[in-house]
């Protein structure tokens, strides 16, 4: 059995600073918005899926499948923990995904949560590098902002890349966040202050840089023939899609592309039956600005080398050909690693569903989301419609 699946409802809170909430209230309260929006009740539920990165090294709470259960009041119903760095909670949603497909669960809730907060930069730090090579990269010192600017450098050497247009992806994403209430940053930015901002690894700046933050959120998941039940605007899941690369970027036959972000988009075009121009609006993970550059061409929406000029042509904004990161991406709407890919998910079906109001894309039908794990040694791509086939 390999049955179609839909999102009936969603949730999430607000990425930031959340002094007052650990995971517990996080999660409970994603959950139970996502609960609401599709009209269920607890005993619908047949599986929970949520994706944590490092709440272990965060707030020193491991077992949260469990607590997930536990904190929701769905006990005795099953619960999966998953893990892939930044993409634990896409991984969580393809997860979801295969359980309602395989035909054993009518009813799963995925998502994501992480509390990075309450530990100094040093310690937030050390958590993340665990998604690099711990032999080869972190322990002589690299950083992932030290990753993303050597991709960045070569791209910049390689293709011609201003720094100029790798500063136009953080004012893009800010102009976007300002119409999110669920976004962490709501203040505009300019090139300029991108630039003048403290360098972090050149050419990266404090401004390129996506922000620690605390979030969460969840999506329903129900068979695609039950779904009107539910709602009258079911988002269907066209595709869901997964590759790997190496954690070590010098293992990589050419750091301006990551290969894992082709084989998993190839495959998602596969799935669905679409093509790059047939996608409305994409959210992209742009942990660091260089790598919606770089997203923007493995995700075919250029070719290699002129991402940087589709940011500058304003096509990648709001009313462009190809709008990216409506949401204000990583970058302006917080990324809480565990939480983010399932955000981007939410963004996408508020989007579908026409509900997103000053950020919305008009008339989109058919959405994408992007998020990765590491440096790019985990990729996931969904593919979202408001069309089953």
């Amino acid at each position: 059995m390999n049955r179609d699946v839909a999102i009936v409802g969603v949730g999430m809170t607000k990425f930031g600073e959340h002094w007052k909430k650990g995971l517990k209230e996080l999660i409970t309260e994603a959950g139970v918005k996502a609960v609401e929006d599709a009209g269920i009740s607890g005993k619908d539920i047949q599986l929970i899926v949520g994706g944590s990165m490092s709440s272990g090294m965060f707030v020193g709470q491991e077992h949260t499948g469990a607590l997930f259960t536990d904190y929701l009041g769905l006990s005795p119903v099953p619960a999966i923990r998953t893990e892939a760095a930044c993409a634990s909670s896409s991984v969580a949603l393809t997860t979801g995904t295969m359980a309602v497909q395989s035909g054993r669960y009518d009813c799963v809730v995925v998502g994501g949560v992480e509390k990075m907060t309450d530990v100094y930069g040093n310690l937030a730090t050390t958590a993340l590098a665990g998604a690099m090579d711990r032999d080869n990269e972190a322990h002589f010192g690299l950083t992932f902002p030290g990753v993303y600017a050597l991709m960045a450098q070569r791209h910049m050497h390689q293709y011609g890349t201003t720094r100029e247009q790798i500063a136009m992806v953080a004012v893009k994403n800010h102009e976007n966040a300002m119409h999110n209430p669920n976004a962490q940053f709501h203040r505009k930015i300019c090139v300029e202050s991108v630039l003048k901002s403290a360098l972090v690894s050149d050419p990266l700046r404090l401004l390129d840089c996506s922000p620690i933050a605390d979030g969460a959120a969840a999506l329903i998941l129900v068979p695609a023939e039950h779904a009107k039940k539910y709602t009258d605007t079911p988002i269907y899941i066209r595709a869901s899609s997964q590759a790997s690369d190496t954690l070590s970027l010098y293992m990589r036959p050419d750091i301006t592309t990551v290969g894992a972000t082709i084989s998993a988009v190839q495959n998602a075009y596969k799935q669905s039956g679409l093509k790059p121009e047939d996608i409305h609006f994409a959210e992209v993970h742009d942990c660091f600005t260089i790598n919606e550059i770089i997203a923007s061409e493995d995700l075919g929406f250029c070719k290699k080398g002129e991402g940087g000029r589709l940011v500058q042509s304003g096509e990648t904004a709001i009313g462009g050909k190809i709008p990216i990161n409506p949401s204000g991406g990583l970058k302006a709407k917080g990324h809480p690693v565990g939480a983010t890919g399932a955000a981007q998910a939410v963004e996408i079906v508020e989007q579908l569903r026409g509900e997103a109001g000053g950020r919305q894309v008009k008339g989109a039908e058919n959405g994408l989301a992007h998020n990765v794990g590491g440096s790019g040694s985990t990729v996931v791509v969904h593919m979202l419609s408001r069309n089953r086939k």
